[in-house]
């Protein structure tokens, strides 16, 4: 019977003296000179942020190189430089949404 008590059972949150740290020893870390840290709440909200505002951005610019090309009857050809050219647009418009975001949500902070 005692046996039994002794046993820990197979499920359960291990105990926290059991845990080990499994980082360097020294606790010095080339990344950590500059005493800087990652904001993940910042970079998920800046990159949802982009994919939301990405996507419309790029249909309305699928969208408006069809309408003009349909508008001006400039074929096929003429559709798709106009979807580059409005592509390149539409690039330009979410990089400088990005440096605009990073300026308002940093992505890094100091400790």
């Amino acid at each position: 019977m005692t046996e039994i008590k002794c046993q820990r059972p197979f499920y359960g949150l291990d105990l926290a003296s059991e845990f080990v740290d499994i980082a360097a020893v020294s606790r010095e870390f080339p990344m950590a000179a500059s005493s800087r840290r990652i904001v993940w709440l910042n970079v998920v909200t800046v990159i949802s942020a982009a994919i939301l505002i990405g996507a419309e951005v790029f249909g309305a610019a699928f969208a408006g190189s069809w309408a003009l090309a349909t508008l001006f009857d400039l074929g096929g050809i003429g559709q798709r430089i106009l979807d580059g050219v409005f592509v390149l647009c539409g690039i330009a418009i979410m990089v400088q949404f990005v440096r605009a975001a990073h300026r308002i949500e940093p992505f890094t902070a100091r400790h």
